[in-house]
């Protein structure tokens, strides 16, 4: 089947630059482990954490284009550990998860600077487009060496 480009397959299908490395941050490791096998397979090189406190760590060891952040999560809500993270890495991109729509919540995460927001489940294929958008408008934001 062709698509709106004229190419066959679907739209979804759009190729990014492999290697954008992706933090997943979501205290529900049965959803984190298959989300992370699904987005590894597209090209992404994926750290699964499963709490703030754990993706704070991480951040602090290396660097990342891109994080998917559950807004609710056991430990530390996603709006403190968003906070933490652009105090960090002002330049990283965050996608922002809810199963639970809070759209108060949402607002305040884009008021502090995440990327954007999926209400979970969210479809795989609108994910991988919105990490791709995250991973280009970092690159756009990035001072040329």
């Amino acid at each position: 089947m062709e698509n709106a480009n004229g190419n066959h397959g679907p739209a979804a299908e759009e190729k990014f630059p492999s290697g954008v490395r992706l933090l997943l941050v979501d205290d529900e490791e049965a959803y984190v482990n298959v989300l992370s096998n699904r987005l590894r397979k597209r090209g992404f090189l994926v750290t699964k954490t499963f709490s703030g406190t754990e993706a704070l760590q991480q951040l602090r060891r290396q660097e990342f284009d891109v994080a998917v952040l559950d807004l609710k999560m056991a430990d530390m809500d996603g709006i403190e550990v968003l906070r933490i993270i652009k105090l960090i890495d002002p330049q990283m991109q965050v996608i922002m998860l809810t199963g639970h729509g809070s759209a108060t919540a949402c607002k305040q995460g884009l008021e502090l600077g995440a990327f954007d927001y999926l209400t979970k489940p969210c479809e795989l294929d609108a994910l991988v487009k919105k990490i791709g958008e995250a991973f280009k408008a970092k690159q756009n934001a990035s001072p040329t060496h």
